[in-house]
């Protein structure tokens, strides 16, 4: 089968970037065909407010660019990971026009909550999340602290939900946890077109050997993350084992500060995944103590594929991955003493420790391996296939007959990084 994925890069490389690398290649190492189409933030550097804004409703020059590259390669079907805010719904379009059915994955709150966290003056806030008009956002200024920049976007989902994109355009979409597919159930997108494929981890990196005597946290350093939650616990702890710090990002300063003042505390900066791996495998345990509803907790599995236990926020899709005593442990939301009474607690029983490393090996092993997850995908592109425009006409083309081919075609685009 012959792909067209999409993605618009942060300008803070995430989950969601690395999410979108592993799910390419884990379709071409199971011989289909993968273009790839991207665009980075970092190009909005030296445009406009203005400039941005239009694009981020509309933009027609993706729109022109990915039409003019799907008339070439014929793609079978497209699939968008994140199309915020420089690709925006014209994409959507581009494919519509050429019959080409649509997969699009919701990794992050974005059409449900401008801000995407849910998150308003670090409380949990869901004011957005049934309306059709995101006026909340707008008077509180929730995306980036700026009302205009949350008008714009909560235009964008209005505009687009009035011309029925989300429900009409999109054939398909998929959610990594059950938790975030009864969210965007609950604020009005349609239940019978969103599928459920969790994230994985590849390549495996093996089990680690949990030797290094201290627990790590690796995440972006943004307050939505709990780092602060996690510095408290720390002070709280009479025998503390060190603890790493593994990021970067608008609290990078607190990370700074409390590695200066707290002599069990290294601030590390931000680890590339190929040296970060090794660490969490060495560690006794990760924290993720996210004030938000994460959309999966990608850490919490790259913790499990090494044995690592897991100790984080009971809220969420964190929630519904921790298996509260067997894989680690869950505290409940700013509760720095209850994070501190679990670290003591795991870190006191070095044989429940052992149990739980082997436990959290066997989850990972049971269904975020590369060949469980593709499985859920190859479910996934099917439906979506059956679920597209002109299914028949595609399905009898030469291009569908084909013999699939795992070597990428290179397309050239301005302003967009096509492999």
């Amino acid at each position: 089968m012959r792909l067209v994925m999409c993605h618009n890069y942060y300008q803070r490389r995430g989950g969601e970037d690395q999410s979108f690398e592993d799910e390419a290649r884990l379709l071409e190492d199971h011989g289909h065909e993968v273009i790839r189409y991207t665009l980075h933030n970092d190009l909005l550097k030296d445009r406009n407010k203005f400039d941005v804004a239009w694009r981020t409703l509309w933009n027609p020059t993706t729109r022109r660019e990915l039409r003019s590259l799907l008339r070439r390669v014929r793609p079978h079907i497209v699939h968008f990971t994140n199309s915020f805010p420089s690709i925006s719904p014209s994409a959507y379009f581009a494919a519509r026009a050429e019959g080409i059915p649509i997969l699009q994955s919701l990794r992050n709150f974005r059409l449900l909550c401008p801000q995407g966290h849910f998150l308003r003056d670090h409380k949990v806030c869901e004011s957005c999340l049934t309306k059709s008009i995101k006026w909340p956002s707008v008077v509180h200024g929730c995306y980036r602290g700026s009302r205009a920049g949350s008008f714009v976007v909560s235009s964008m989902i209005a505009a687009h939900r009035l011309i029925r994109t989300w429900d009409r355009v999109i054939d398909r979409y998929y959610c990594a946890s059950r938790f975030t597919r009864q969210k965007f159930i609950d604020g009005g997108f349609p239940a019978e077109r969103i599928g459920f494929k969790p994230n994985f981890v590849y390549p495996d990196p093996g089990i680690g050997q949990g030797r290094g005597g201290y627990a790590i946290f690796a995440a972006r350093l943004s307050p939505e993350k709990g780092l602060e939650t996690l510095i408290n616990a720390w002070k709280l702890l009479e025998h503390p084992i060190p603890l790493k710090i593994a990021g970067d990002g608008p609290l990078a300063d607190v990370a700074r500060d409390a590695a200066r003042t707290n002599p069990n505390i290294e601030w590390l900066g931000f680890v590339p995944l190929n040296r970060l791996m090794p660490l969490i495998g060495e560690a006794s345990v990760m924290i993720v103590p996210s004030t938000w509803y994460e959309t999966f907790g990608r850490t919490i599995i790259e913790a499990y594929a090494t044995g690592t236990p897991v100790i984080a926020t009971r809220m969420g899709a964190m929630a519904e991955l921790i298996d509260d005593g067997r894989t680690g442990y869950l505290f409940d939301r700013d509760d720095a003493a209850g994070l501190a009474v679990r670290v003591k607690e795991l870190l006191s029983d070095p044989i429940r420790l052992g149990h739980m490393r082997t436990n959290a090996r066997a989850k990972f092993e049971a269904g975020f391996t590369p060949a469980a997850n593709y499985r859920h995908f190859e479910t996934l592109l099917h439906e979506t296939l059956a679920a597209g425009p002109n299914r028949r006409s595609q399905m009898n083309s030469p291009e569908a007959r084909a013999a699939p081919s795992a070597r990428p075609v290179p397309i050239a685009a301005a302003n967009c990084e096509v492999v």
